[in-house]
């Protein structure tokens, strides 16, 4: 009942944090680190993952994410995650445990155990999608192209129209924002 958890949006500029816990009931072929994958290898491996695992994703807005800070979301995803799945062992991605007990945190988790692979796919597909959809109702944001990450076209449509109501207001964006 090993449950590996990892996380996409982190660092995103717009959108949720997407975390993703995962326990297989079999072995599943082909799962690696999520980024290593094409996006069809990974829309692929969502769905088998989906039929071949108990898992949990959550999502924290951006309005929380502004509210509580991006360790809490990160904190109460994984609390959320573990409380839902009831696993033996679990093993994060990173560097940190964020104060949970019973939580491994192994670098580089994600291309080491195959749960967290899991867990890395699941995450961040679940929330390309979300962006992918939402784009529609933000279409002069490119969030289907970026997902919200902060690439230099992102930022310059930031210059030109501001924030829109899906960006985290508490990141600083360097060459945009003054010092607080």
């Amino acid at each position: 009942m090993l449950c590996g958890i990892d996380e996409a949006g982190r660092g995103s500029l717009a959108g949720p944090l997407a975390v993703a816990g995962v326990i297989f009931k079999k072995d599943i072929k082909g799962v690696e680190d999520s980024k290593k994958l094409t996006k069809t290898r990974r829309e692929e491996l969502f769905d088998i993952i989906c039929k071949n695992s108990y898992y949990k994703i959550v999502f924290t807005d951006n309005k929380t994410i502004d509210k509580i800070g991006l360790s809490k979301a990160i904190s109460d995803s994984i609390e959320e995650i573990i409380s839902f799945l009831n696993p033996s062992h679990t093993i994060m991605d990173g560097n940190t445990n964020f104060g949970i007990l019973g939580v491994q945190a192994v670098i580089k988790a994600d291309t080491k155990v195959p749960q967290v692979s899991a867990a890395s796919i699941l995450a961040k597909v679940s929330r390309d999608r979300y962006m992918i959809e939402i784009d529609a109702k933000y279409p002069r944001y490119g969030f289907k192209k970026h997902k919200g990450y902060g690439t230099k076209a992102h930022i310059e449509t930031i210059k030109e129209f501001g924030r829109s109501d899906l960006h985290r207001s508490s990141f600083f964006i360097r060459g945009l924002d003054e010092r607080r």
